[in-house]
């Protein structure tokens, strides 16, 4: 009896064991790509930002870096793919299709990992600057909001007449498997497009 006790609770020590290198293994290939990913986005970001006027004409590629985003409070700059698929959102934060591109009148949504990339807007305030650049220029959000919502409302999604950005990953930010609600940041442009600086006299 107290064998097969022993075995049992062998057998149980070698699952968990086994359970626990999995996720370890899981969480460090998330982390490499997302290093490798954003590293990428930088390389193809700056060449793409160069390239003439022609040849950036038309509606991005998906998989194709289309901005950078950056949060000065915080000290986070990150680059956006467009596509919210999920090869796309393990690269880093992606713009929705069918959504405005930064600094257009509208609703931009951009969507990430709470794991992640967008672990990071756990800790945004009301306030914040949120701050976007592209070949079009650089556009300056200020976060209005922040909300929780279930998976199934649609309204950050929804056009808007004015220039908005909604910031989306899930929520809760510490929770094991799939998370069952939304984090909504929501920012209003500060910046007119006339106003706005072009992209590539902000390369440094």
């Amino acid at each position: 009896m107290r064998t097969r006790k022993k075995l049992w609770l062998q057998l149980l020590s070698g699952i968990v064991i086994a359970f626990g290198a999995f996720l370890l293994a899981r969480g460090v290939r998330v982390v490499v790509e997302s290093r490798v990913g954003q590293s990428t986005a930088e390389r193809e970001f700056r060449e793409r930002e160069q390239q003439s006027p022609a040849r950036r004409a038309g509606p991005p590629k998906l998989g194709e870096p289309v901005a950078k985003l950056s949060i000065p409070r915080l000290g986070t700059e990150l680059y956006v793919f467009e596509g919210t698929d999920g090869p796309d959102l393990r690269l880093g934060p992606g713009h929705m299709p069918g959504t405005v591109m930064p600094g257009d009148k509208g609703n931009c949504v951009i969507a990430a990992h709470r794991d992640t990339h967008f672990r990071v807007l756990k800790d945004v305030h009301q306030g914040d600057q949120i701050v976007l650049e592209n070949s079009a220029g650089r556009f300056v959000y200020v976060v209005d909001d922040t909300s929780i919502v279930r998976p199934t409302n649609t309204r950050p999604l929804q056009p808007t007449r004015s220039a908005v950005l909604n910031l989306i990953t899930c929520y809760p930010f510490y929770y094991l498997g799939h998370a069952p609600k939304r984090f909504i940041v929501t920012a209003k442009l500060e910046e007119p497009l006339s106003a706005s600086v072009h992209y590539h006299q902000q390369l440094r």
